[in-house]
């Protein structure tokens, strides 16, 4: 038999090898195994595990000795203090991607309606926070992947939001002809030949919502140069990008005419997002 501190213990050193967090893993999937919160393993470090949980403990195990991506284990991830359900059609959330949640709830005034369009939603995690923080605002979200779609749709309707419309759309293809106050985009934008691809979770997740022709720039081109028939005037544009595209994307937003261009940094300090505005008011 083993206990939950023992059967902890055991999966740490095989984890050690594939995961820069070994033992927050092995917690999570015991977790999932046991069906508890991670208070039930602190509360009870010596309870024995039973046969069936032991066993499910191991076969969640071997998928991530495989490499296979936490939250493509458990269906689910959290961001901004929500929970969404991911599966390999969709990106993992990341902690970075909520600078863009910041800088567009300062947009985005929480007393009128406006109109906001996420290009490129994957799982939702962009549209759906924003349309359940600021509830007065419509929200359009696009992907070009129809299974994306679905788990964005799934998304919604656990968290109850019913001010979001869904498009299946390469990027603004099939969107009505609307005018928009802010336009947000977490696109692919590492280069086809970056080596980060063969590396860690990425090699999990869809080729498609990572990578992108240009070094990583062509689609980020395309969202910029039409984006300028679709906003407001004074309309706003926050696009997601490498680290290391700061300056290409500050020269491409000029080049377009956008005003008050500007880059943000994510939690580790890196160039993450940059804006621009369209006719400054």
């Amino acid at each position: 038999m083993h206990s939950i501190k023992s059967a902890l213990a055991e999966a740490v050193d095989t984890l050690t090898s594939v995961s820069d967090s070994p033992l927050l893993d092995a917690e999570v999937l015991l977790c999932q195994a046991l069906n508890k919160p991670r208070s039930h393993l602190r509360a009870w470090p010596d309870q024995q595990l039973q046969p069936e949980q032991l066993s499910a403990f191991k076969t969640l195990l071997e998928q991530r000795q495989k490499g296979t991506p936490i939250a493509y284990i458990t269906g689910n991830r959290e961001f901004w203090s929500r929970d969404f359900q991911v599966t390999p059609d969709v990106l993992i959330p990341r902690p970075d991607t909520e600078l863009l949640i910041e800088l567009s709830l300062k947009l985005i005034p929480a007393d009128e309606p406006v109109n906001v369009i996420d290009l490129g939603t994957g799982s939702g995690i962009i549209a759906i926070t924003l349309a359940a923080e600021r509830p007065l605002a419509q929200i359009s979200a696009t992907d070009f992947s129809l299974a994306a779609l679905r788990i964005a749709q799934l998304n919604a309707d656990k968290h109850q939001i019913n001010n979001i419309e869904f498009y299946q759309s390469d990027w603004f293809a099939d969107v009505p002809d609307t005018k928009f106050n802010l336009i947000i985009s977490n696109p692919p934008y590492i280069a086809e030949d970056d080596s980060h691809l063969q590396q860690g979770d990425v090699r999990f997740e869809p080729k498609t919502a990572l990578s992108a022709a240009e070094q990583g720039l062509g689609d980020i081109k395309i969202i910029a140069d039409i984006a300028r028939r679709y906003l407001k005037p004074c309309g706003h544009l926050l696009i997601e990008h490498g680290y290391n595209q700061q300056q290409q994307i500050q020269i491409l937003f000029k080049d377009l005419h956008y005003e008050n261009v500007q880059t943000y940094t994510d939690l580790s300090g890196q160039p993450r997002v940059t804006y621009g505005q369209w006719n400054s008011c």
